[in-house]
C-alpha cells in the first residue's frame, strides 16, 4: 500500500511563532496562506504543516497522488482502495471517504495512542 507524501500537521496557537521556531531549525515555507491560518513548511524531505486552529490535535497525515514535495504523481492508489483494503483488515475510521465518489476526498482514523491519521487525496 503506497499512502503517498507524508507531513505531520501541527494545531498551533501562533502561526508567527511557529514559523519562526521551525525556520530556526531550517525550515522554509512553500505553501499555504498564513493570513488564513495555514503555512507549509519543509527541510530537505520534510515536511511540516502549521494550523492555527483548524485541526483539534497534532495529526499524522498522508497525501495519495503526491510526491513528498506536493508534486501529482501519474500513477498512485485511490484513496477509496485504500480504505477498502484497510476496512478489510478491520481498521476502525472515524471518517471515511464515500467511496460512491471519485476525486479528492479523505479519511482518518485514530492510532492506538489516539493520534488522529490523516489519508487525505487532493485530485
Amino acid at each position: 500500500m503506497q499512502l503517498g507524501a507524508f507531513s505531520i500537521s501541527l494545531n498551533v496557537k501562533d502561526i508567527a511563532a511557529s514559523k519562526s521556531f521551525y525556520g530556526k531549525l531550517g525550515f522554509e515555507p512553500f505553501g499555504g496562506d498564513k493570513e488564513q491560518g495555514w503555512l507549509m513548511l519543509r527541510n530537505g524531505e520534510t515536511v511540516i504543516g502549521l494550523f492555527g486552529g483548524f485541526i483539534e490535535a497534532n495529526t499524522l497525515t498522508f497525501n495519495p497522488g503526491w510526491d513528498q514535495n506536493a508534486r501529482n504523481l501519474d500513477d498512485f492508489e485511490d484513496i477509496r482502495d485504500i480504505q477498502k483494503r484497510l476496512k478489510a483488515d478491520g481498521m476502525a475510521f472515524v471518517s471515511e471517504a464515500d467511496e460512491a465518489t471519485t476525486g479528492p476526498a479523505s479519511f482518518v482514523l485514530m492510532d492506538p495512542d489516539g493520534n488522529p491519521v490523516l489519508v487525505d487525496q487532493h485530485r
